[in-house]
C-alpha cells in the first residue's frame, strides 16, 4: 500500500476514530495520542492491512482495544493514589443541560456509552456497531435500550429537581 492509497483508505477515518477513542476516554488529549498512535501502527503494517475486509471496523476496534488497555492502566494508577491519599476525586456535574446529559452519558457502564455514542452521534446501524464491538446484534440492541432508558430516567430526575428548585426559590 502507497502513501495516497493508505491516505485514501486509513487516514480518512482519523476524525471518526478520534470521536470514538474520546467517548471512552474523555479527554481530547489522550484521545489524540490514542489515534496517532495507532495511525503509526497502521502504516508500519500497512501491507497487511489489505487482508481485513472491513478495514473501517478493524481500525475502530483497534481503538476500542487500546482505549480500555489504557482505562485500565488508568484505573490501576488511581486505586495506587487513592490508597495514599485516601480520598477519591469526584467532580460534581455542571448546571447546564446540556453539560448534565454529558455528565450523564459519561457515567454510563463502557459498553452503553460507546453503543450509544456509535448509534445516536456517529449514526452506525445496528449491525455495524456489532461487528466493531465484537457483539451480537441483540446485545447492542440490548445495551442501547439500557443506556437510553439510564439517561431518560436521570433527565427525569434531574428535571424535577429543578422545578423544586425553581418552586423554593419563587416562594421567598
Amino acid at each position: 500500500m502507497d502513501q495516497q492509497c493508505f491516505k485514501e483508505t486509513v487516514f480518512i477515518l482519523r476524525d471518526e476514530l478520534y470521536r470514538f477513542a474520546k467517548r471512552f476516554l474523555i479527554s481530547g488529549d489522550e484521545a489524540e495520542d490514542v489515534v496517532q498512535e495507532l495511525m503509526l501502527k497502521f502504516w508500519q503494517t500497512r501491507n497487511e492491512l489489505s487482508k481485513y475486509n472491513n478495514l473501517k471496523a478493524f481500525a475502530m476496534r483497534a481503538v476500542k482495544n487500546e482505549c480500555l488497555n489504557r482505562l485500565k492502566h488508568h484505573e490501576i494508577k488511581q486505586q495506587y493514589r487513592n490508597s495514599f491519599d485516601g480520598n477519591d476525586s469526584y467532580q460534581s456535574p455542571s448546571d447546564g443541560i446540556k453539560e448534565q446529559i454529558i455528565a450523564f452519558i459519561n457515567q454510563l457502564p463502557t459498553k452503553q456509552r460507546v453503543v450509544i455514542h456509535l448509534r445516536d452521534v456517529e449514526e452506525y446501524e445496528i449491525a455495524e456497531i456489532a461487528e466493531v464491538l465484537e457483539m451480537a446484534e441483540n446485545a447492542v440492541r440490548a445495551n442501547l435500550t439500557r443506556a437510553r432508558q439510564t439517561i431518560r430516567e436521570q433527565i427525569t430526575g434531574f428535571m424535577e429537581m429543578e422545578k423544586r428548585a425553581v418552586e423554593r426559590f419563587s416562594q421567598i
